[in-house]
């Protein structure tokens, strides 16, 4: 396993439209969606308050939608395509210890991208980004000041073989998934059967620890969290390597796993998935680890809430939005939000898909053609913006500062 440097050149900033007027030193927030179409290779994006003003951009196939760790690049993977492109979201914020500040510009194609054998799991974490070729068997780390500064800058982190699996920076160290070595048919996957830390040359630090199945990850604080089979693993930065420890599932949960994890930037809590009717909240710093809620149906999609690191909020396929306070593992209040969208069928057939945008909750609704804006405190439905075609992965970007 080898990480190598591949400078792409520095790719010309296009020329951004002028930010709307504000007046000197103004008070501004300003939030963007960002929405991909399920069926075809469209990128809607619409500012959330004004949404008659939008912009279009096509690429090869529907794109899953990331942001860098600044928030001023996105990031479209179109793994059936073998590529992912870059736009300029056009929001740019800058922090100034007692305040921030704000630039808004159109949003804009990079004319950079990355080609290889299909891009998937994406981990932003720091001031990089690391996207992982499941086909390639290596994972592309991308530095945020060179994408700000519009340059494509990778670095290559080699795994043990192509898998679906992640890789991260953690500390001195790249925590990476590790593949069975075993023989596998034509055209199967191998197995993931651990997790590793390894130095930036390649080399293994200490063991590869078990984790069998491992899907999802997550960072909140200290720590860096992947599902597994037997728990959840915890990774946690050591003056060698790293330190894991396998949180293992209270022996009164049924017999499923996690496999998709979200972490809070505010507080030291993860929210996961556990089967598809119940999701869990995990406090890696304290047995059991693990509160378990069950839902009335199964989840399509599930975000935290940022400006209130308390509330999550979970969609279940029978269109009902449910928001759950993490600190008493209690759903509070429940809207019906959509028609039903049954979990039954292709993992990727069109279901909606939630975003925080600021002191609003996005919701994507495919059958209506539609982005639904709710209030989290009431879950009140505010706004319907219409967008054509299937809208499908969404993400936000946005804040609030001074313009100057």
């Amino acid at each position: 396993m080898l990480r190598t440097r591949i400078a792409q050149g520095s790719i010309a900033l296009l020329a951004l439209a002028a930010a709307q007027g504000a007046a000197a030193d103004e008070d501004h927030s300003a939030w963007r969606l960002f929405i991909a179409d399920q069926a075809k290779g469209t990128v809607t994006v619409i500012d959330r308050d004004a949404p008659d003003q939008r912009w279009s951009f096509d690429f090869s196939g529907p794109s899953r939608l990331y942001g860098s760790p600044s928030g001023q690049t996105v990031i479209a993977v179109q793994s059936d395509d073998d590529r992912v492109d870059f736009l300029h979201s056009g929001i740019a914020l800058e922090q100034h210890g007692d305040h921030s500040d704000i630039a808004i510009n159109d949003p804009a194609a990079t004319g950079m991208h990355l080609t290889g054998p299909r891009p998937f799991h994406v981990v932003t974490h720091g001031y990089e980004t690391a996207i992982n070729f499941d086909r390639g068997g290596y994972a592309s780390f991308l530095a945020e000041g060179a994408l700000k500064n519009g340059t494509l800058e990778v670095e290559t982190f080699s795994q043990n073989r192509a898998h679906h699996g992640f890789a991260a920076q953690l500390g001195d160290v790249i925590i990476s998934s590790v593949a069975s070595e075993e023989e596998i048919e034509q055209g199967s996957a191998p197995q993931r059967v651990g997790v590793a830390a390894y130095r930036a040359d390649g080399e293994r630090v200490g063991e590869v620890q078990t984790c069998t199945d491992l899907h999802g990850e997550a960072f909140s604080g200290r720590y860096l969290l992947a599902g597994c089979k037997e728990g959840v693993i915890a990774i946690t930065q050591a003056d060698e390597g790293a330190d894991f420890t396998m949180l293992p599932y209270p022996e009164s949960f049924p017999e499923e796993k996690t496999g998709t994890l979200l972490g809070s930037a505010a507080m030291q809590v993860f929210l996961g998935d556990y089967g598809r009717d119940s999701v869990v909240i995990i406090d890696p710093t304290e047995a059991p680890y693990f509160t378990r809620v069950e839902l009335p149906f199964r989840r399509v999609d599930f975000v935290l809430d940022p400006a209130m690191p308390q509330y999550a909020y979970i969609l279940t396929e029978d269109g009902t939005l449910h928001r759950l306070n993490m600190l008493s593992a209690r759903i509070e209040a429940a809207e019906s939000m959509t028609q039903p969208y049954s979990m039954d069928g292709h993992w990727r057939d069109p279901r909606p898909r939630l975003a925080m945008a600021g002191d609003r909750i996005a919701i994507t609704d495919p059958a209506q053609s539609l982005v639904r804006l709710v209030d989290p405190v009431s879950l009140e439905e505010t706004a319907t913006i219409p967008v054509e075609g299937l809208p499908y992965n969404i993400l936000a970007v946005g804040g609030s500062g001074l313009m100057h």
